[in-house]
């Protein structure tokens, strides 16, 4: 890539393969979360909306740590994993996907949960009324309202996901080629002598993709916002 360094472009195309891996996961797992917490009365439901929104207000290397106590080699779940199915997560770009998953959750849930709870129930009740299952409704009438908020969520889960430091390298370490991302890269060339260049590159590079990402969301909001008001 013109202007980038072999180094710098890895970083880059791993942050992007990293960030994007978390997005295939979060947008099923966010949908499912945002509907039990929305439509959903049980007990223990304010556990669950806490354990959701911890990220939020845990500092990124406390994440990073509790990965790995529970999902390292040697952790609670990783031993397991490793030796049921040679799954490993730590020091891998799987685990620094994993880290993404954790740290953006509050973005993905919180944005399709609140578009949801805009979703008029009577819509859902007419179509159960004539006859469509549970299943059918939320495919047809619930799923395809929520679109604005899992873009909101997806894009916003995204530009997160691309910024994450300190849960990656707490979990996964820095190490090129395997977990170092645009962020972990730039802090390597902040703290390399003579490198400030290189860094200010890497900078750029991450800002234009997260206005990237915010653009391309509130474009795509507003298209479905035109779409379903013109089905209304």
């Amino acid at each position: 890539m013109m202007y980038l360094s072999e180094y710098e472009y890895q970083a880059l195309m791993l942050s992007l393969k990293v960030a994007g891996f978390a997005i295939l996961w979060l947008i099923p797992i966010g949908i499912g979360l945002a509907w039990l917490l929305a439509k959903k009365q049980f007990i223990g439901k304010s556990i669950i909306e806490s354990i959701v929104h911890l990220p939020l207000v845990l500092p990124p290397v406390v994440i990073g740590y509790l990965l790995l106590v529970m999902m390292g080699r040697q952790g609670v779940i990783g031993a397991w994993l490793n030796d049921v199915f040679g799954i490993v997560f730590s020091f891998s770009w799987k685990g620094a996907s994993l880290a993404c998953v954790v740290v953006a959750l509050p973005l993905m849930v919180r944005s399709i949960r609140l578009s949801l709870e805009t979703v008029d129930c009577k819509l859902e009740e007419a179509a159960a009324t004539l006859g469509a299952s549970p299943i059918r409704v939320f495919f047809t009438i619930t799923l395809p309202l929520m679109i604005p908020g899992i873009i909101t969520g997806t894009m916003l889960s995204f530009a997160r996901s691309l910024g994450e430091f300190g849960a990656t390298i707490s979990f996964v370490s820095n190490i090129p080629g395997e977990t170092q991302t645009i962020p972990l890269a730039m802090y390597t060339f902040i703290e390399t002598p003579g490198a400030e260049m290189e860094a200010a590159r890497l900078c750029v590079i991450s800002i234009v993709i997260a206005l990237s990402s915010l653009m391309l969301s509130e474009w795509l909001n507003r298209k479905s916002s035109q779409r379903l008001g013109g089905n209304a």
